[in-house]
């Protein structure tokens, strides 16, 4: 497979490492202030395009792409106030978008298992819930899209939590997550439930950014021969 990647920094390495290892061509590589490659032939020859780069500039990325013809994998956040526009090019359009605020494995599963508990933890009051994630100090989105991904499933199944708010509150239907930027903490994710007798903690730590990379590859080989807008629940039938 011929992949192109947007984005060439220490994430962008990472994805062309592992996916040479897996016997693909990286036929483009496009970092800041290199937009006229998405003009040329090796960008346009692309079965797919990986993009991680910054909140400010992936919309423009994507509509560069979709402009060549290149279908694009996504794990930029940061920029979700556009996401219908995506959704519309990919329905009337017949663009291929795949999007996920995280691609590694054990950060879905993570998902799942969120997911699982907050359903339960939504017949027991007494336990109040909260988040917290850390990651380096390079991030620029606060709080993290992964920790969004788990807030949103949280307020989902806890019919006690209205919203989501960054840092902390003092109101019970508010789910509050604390955020953190340290050295070059690949992410920590936690969700803790506390009652006056215990709490509960489940936690996500990434030793590197190889199970992103790696998801990411996993998608974009799940993208080719694909159309619409896809996710992680379109390839893992456990979410």
């Amino acid at each position: 497979m011929k992949i192109a990647l947007i984005g060439y920094g220490k994430m962008g390495h990472e994805i062309e490492k592992i996916a040479l290892e897996r016997g693909h061509e990286v036929v483009c590589t496009i970092d800041i202030h290199e937009e006229e490659k998405f003009d040329s032939p090796s960008f346009s020859s692309a079965d797919v395009a990986i993009e991680f780069t910054s909140p400010g500039s992936a919309l423009q990325n994507y509509r560069r792409a979709f402009a060549a013809g290149v279908p694009v994998v996504s794990g930029t956040t940061g920029w979700l106030e556009h996401l219908s526009e995506i959704r519309e090019a990919c329905e009337k359009e017949g663009k291929t978008f795949f999007y996920a605020s995280n691609f590694s494995l054990g950060v879905n599963i993570f998902f799942a298992l969120n997911s699982y508990l907050a359903k339960i933890m939504n017949q027991f009051p007494a336990y109040d819930v909260r988040m917290e994630e850390t990651h380096h100090i390079h991030k620029l989105d606060a709080p993290s899209g992964t920790a969004i991904t788990l807030a949103e499933e949280i307020l989902e199944h806890i019919d006690r939590k209205e919203k989501w708010v960054l840092d902390k509150t003092d109101k019970v239907d508010e789910l509050a997550i604390k955020a953190f930027r340290e050295g070059e903490v690949p992410g920590i994710h936690s969700v803790i439930y506390e009652s006056e007798a215990d709490s509960i903690r489940i936690t996500h730590d990434a030793k590197s950014r190889k199970g992103f990379a790696m998801g990411a590859v996993l998608a974009a080989e799940f993208t080719r021969g694909r159309s619409g807008f896809l996710g992680m629940k379109d390839m893992f039938g456990f979410l």
